[in-house]
């Protein structure tokens, strides 16, 4: 009830407002491209409003060969709020992004933090300051330049959940200062970014001396992808020419105290993550096709407490591919190979890891109304202590937005 309150007091509340500051009384200007979105009558001001809601149904089966029930996965996986637009000057922009689902709050009671122990509400809260078609200037919180199936959202991809390699290796969202400047060679344009972070992820209490710095460059040799095709997966642009990215880059964490720097488990002892990440994705007439190499190396990637526990970062490397077609009915089919290789100083703690993954979409208004169906073979099972077979694991998901 306080979400729907909400909305409608913002509702309700900006068109009185705009009115206000109106000296003629005109009202303010309604669009429903993306959401719902006005702009105030003097264009001192816009607000955009959007949300989209994922309910999902899994199944897990106990080995590869026992096709009983492990454990149901039956939730609402995400829901979020997201507000976005312009104050002052359409150069000065602003996103806010809020997630209400439990498993979207990166919150777990068993395991309290000293870094946040509370559920984590916002997820985005960003001034963006944009001076010319060149150059693009970030300050808050927001997702880092990282790999590029974290930064595509979740709302936008075309499997019900993103890999392993992702979950392991990716370092997700952080506040501080962003910059991106992009440029062209004739039909070459590319892209560089780099952030400075404080190192200790979204929504925390303090921070210490030690910072994060990301960096990433992308290369589109072809030209740009229509309609930004290259941060959503799968073709729905249908590119009528070969379109291509390819990009790479790293993130140095200075003393991180999480075992997945920017996000995890506390740490016992601080120490330096480095983390390495090359992808490329080509698309051309509705097919799809994206590789992803990530790696990742600590100074310590094992700390011990003073009753002896252990808490350890998973160093190693991974390998991602997905590959798809959309058909002309917007049915897309699509098959995604993953693995984790550990480093040998974890592997007492972190097995090999593997999942094979084919998927169905249908696409019935982009990826704001999309029905998924996933059926996948993986190596290891959540639901059980022993994670010594494969399983094979369903589930079907109905992402719906505005």
């Amino acid at each position: 009830m306080k979400i729907y309150t909400l909305l409608l007091a913002l509702l309700l509340a900006s068109p009185i407002a705009s009115m206000a500051q109106s000296p003629d009384g005109e009202p303010p200007l309604f669009n429903f491209k993306r959401g719902v979105g006005l702009v105030t009558p003097d264009s001192s001001f816009s607000i955009n409003m959007r949300f989209r809601v994922q309910s999902r149904a899994m199944y897990n089966s106990i080995s590869k060969d026992d096709f009983g029930v492990s454990e149901y996965e039956m939730r609402m996986r995400r829901l979020r709020l997201r507000f976005e637009g312009f104050m002052y000057s359409p150069k000065l922009t602003y996103n806010i992004q809020l997630s209400f689902s439990r498993g979207d709050m990166d919150w777990n009671m068993r395991d309290q933090s000293s870094i946040n122990n509370s559920p984590n509400v916002v997820r985005d809260a960003v001034i963006y300051y944009k001076p010319n078609d060149r150059w693009q200037f970030a300050f808050g919180q927001t997702k880092l330049p990282g790999n590029r199936q974290r930064v595509v959202s979740s709302g936008e991809q075309q499997f019900i959940d993103r890999s392993i390699v992702n979950v392991g290796f990716n370092v997700d969202r952080d506040f501080g200062f962003q910059a991106v400047y992009n440029n062209s060679f004739g039909n070459l344009h590319y892209l560089l970014k780099g952030a400075l972070t404080s190192g200790e992820g979204r929504n925390v209490f303090s921070t210490d001396k030690g910072l994060a710095y990301t960096g990433r460059v992308e290369i589109l040799p072809l030209g740009k992808f229509r309609n930004g095709g290259d941060y959503f997966e799968g073709d729905l642009e249908r590119e009528p020419t070969p379109k291509l990215s390819l990009a790479g880059g790293m993130s140095h964490n200075e003393d991180a105290r999480r075992t997945g720097a920017q996000i995890g488990r506390d740490l016992y002892e601080q120490t330096d993550i480095q983390t390495y990440i090359f992808d490329g994705l080509l698309k051309y007439r509705g097919m799809a096709l994206y590789a992803e190499y990530m790696a990742r190396e600590a100074d310590n990637p094992i700390t011990i407490n003073a009753t002896g526990e252990r808490r350890h970062i998973l160093t190693g490397r991974g390998q991602n591919y997905q590959l798809s077609y959309i058909f002309p009915s917007n049915v897309e089919l699509a098959g995604r190979y993953s693995r984790i290789k550990p480093n040998s100083e974890v592997r007492a703690f972190e097995d090999k890891e593997e999942a094979y993954l084919v998927g169905v979409t249908k696409y019935l208004r982009a990826h704001r109304l999309k029905l998924q169906g996933n059926v996948g073979y993986h190596s290891q099972n959540p639901f059980l202590s022993v994670n010594d077979d494969y399983h094979w694991t369903a589930g079907v998901q109905i992402e719906l937005g505005i």
